[in-house]
């Protein structure tokens, strides 16, 4: 009976293994068709603009960088220099300035107001890219604007 099982158990272990694999593969395609591309113009030595695409990496997106800095993509764009930062992207047609969570990203994506795109000017602490631990946890508060094609902009969130 011995001489049994021992074939019988290798088998079931290789069926398990297969569904093991197979489960993976889906998990592999799922996560790489739910990734969002977003194409970011930055300086090549901004660790804060690194550790925000970190962050957009972590929550899904799939980013391409380019290092020539973010002022003539800004102006390309037409974003007003007035919601400023340190890096520039572009996603699905909006703009994305500054230091946005993705989850803010995710809801404009969402959403899809007739706007030219989410900002966060300035460089505030406790934004994603901003809360590394030399901040010591520090948040400043701030809201991601959504700026209209006049020019305009309204709270789209508020981080207290």
């Amino acid at each position: 009976m011995s001489n049994l099982e021992h074939p019988i158990r290798q088998s079931r272990r290789n069926v398990l293994a297969g569904a093991a694999a197979l489960i993976g593969l889906h998990a592999v395609r799922a996560t790489a068709a739910s990734t969002t591309a977003i194409q970011v113009w930055k300086d090549p030595s901004c660790g804060c603009c690194n550790d925000w695409i970190d962050h957009l990496q972590q929550n899904g997106f799939s980013v391409q960088a380019s290092n020539e800095g973010n002022n003539g993509a800004r102006h390309r764009l037409g974003l007003p220099r007035r919601y400023a930062s340190c890096h520039t992207a572009r996603v699905q047609g909006y703009v994305v300035e500054g230091h946005v969570p993705a989850a803010d990203i995710r809801r404009l994506l969402r959403e899809k107001p007739a706007a030219l795109g989410l900002a966060v000017p300035g460089m505030p602490v406790g934004s994603p890219g901003m809360d590394g631990p030399v901040y010591e946890g520090r948040r400043d508060p701030h809201d991601v604007l959504l700026v209209q094609r006049d020019g305009t902009a309204t709270v789209f969130s508020s981080y207290r």
